[in-house]
């Protein structure tokens, strides 16, 4: 490919530009008027205190339905543009091999990264961010699917991969008011990271198992099939176990977890349930959850299993500037929860 033809891709076009303004304009409207469980935050430092909409799962529904049912471009048409603007390019009949390549964090000190909670016109940014970058992720991978169904191509693997992904989003905007009480919205600031993850990383290379399935047959055993099922339920109770009892405990500290009462270490610290496991055990999670979406693809090429590794180096990171800042922070209550739960993410390994 010569370089012009590389500059020409990188364009995008202004029918993609155009549809992508909608589609953020959409998103804004439909989260201030929507109705939703509006959801208390975390206390900011001065004391104040963010409320949340948490009507995600109907903007998405609505979303779909207009689409559906009013718009001139198909739901098909929304994905394509969705994923050029995702990769940045223009759209091609003949496709390209694209490698996604970024440098975490670079613009983070000061790209936006002066605000913890920045909002714009009684929007909270972080929180329209991930929502942006979940639908876009469902609505990238179901072109995908449409592109399968097209070419006679849908497979076994793609069925898992597509079922797998489009259980985890939903779920996500079902219990989307456990996002309030993540690391992302409490501690982490709206900077390059967040922004460039959230609203390209995330859709780009969660859908990458997508796009080598279109070009790749695989054929999985019965076994394997089993194997993937349980590596998906497993990190799926896990991970939203976890998150679900963190979010029930910082609401209500006497909550009893798993039909007992809390252990709280310094009366502030969770150590019971999934948390007396491991003190990132949402994470362990995550990755189970990242490790379904490429098992489907089998184990012929390391590039399905992108998304999987790059997560966990994502999260092992995290999870050091995580204990960090529990450490300054809670101090000896810190190092009592250490000494009770000594393991990080993995137990027994890590």
């Amino acid at each position: 490919m010569d370089l012009g033809h590389l500059l020409h891709l990188l364009i995008p076009s202004w029918k993609s530009v155009a549809i992508l303004a909608l589609f953020f304009t959409y998103l804004a409207i439909a989260g201030s008027i929507l109705p939703g469980k509006l959801v208390p935050g975390a206390t900011l430092p001065d004391g104040s205190r963010l409320h949340y909409r948490c009507n995600g799962l109907l903007s998405l529904l609505v979303l779909v339905g207009l689409i559906g049912v009013g718009a001139k471009m198909d739901i098909v048409s929304l994905n394509v543009t969705l994923v050029l603007y995702a990769v940045g390019c223009k759209s091609t009949n003949q496709g390209s091999s694209l490698k996604p390549h970024v440098t975490e964090n670079l613009l983070d000190d000061w790209w936006f990264g002066i605000q913890l909670n920045p909002q714009f016109m009684g929007i909270d940014l972080k929180f329209f961010f991930v929502r942006a970058g979940m639908m876009g992720w469902l609505f990238i991978n179901l072109s995908v699917l449409a592109r399968s169904v097209q070419d006679g191509t849908l497979s076994q693997s793609m069925i898992l991969y597509q079922l797998f992904c489009a259980l985890y989003i939903l779920d996500y905007f079902v219990h989307e008011e456990y996002m309030t009480s993540t690391w992302d919205i409490i501690a982490e600031r709206l900077g390059f990271m967040l922004v460039f993850g959230d609203l390209v990383w995330i859709p780009f290379t969660f859908s990458i198992q997508g796009w080598w399935l279109l070009s790749t047959k695989v054929e999985l055993g019965t076994a394997a099939v089993v194997a993937n099922c349980l590596t998906f339920l497993i990190g799926y109770l896990v991970f939203r176990g976890a998150n679900k009892q963190k979010h029930v405990f910082k609401k209500n500290p006497k909550a009893p977890i798993w039909g007992k009462p809390a252990r709280v270490t310094g009366g502030k610290l969770l150590a019971s349930g999934y948390w007396g496991i491991a003190r990132h055990c949402n994470y362990l999670g995550d990755l189970l959850l990242a490790l379904s979406f490429s098992l489907p693809c089998g184990i012929s090429s390391p590039v399905p299993y992108f998304y999987p590794i790059y997560l966990l180096i994502l999260l092992i990171w995290r999870e050091r500037r995580d204990e960090a800042r529990c450490a300054e922070k809670y101090r000896e209550i810190w190092a009592e929860y250490r000494r009770l739960v000594p393991w990080r993410i993995l137990p027994y390994v890590y």
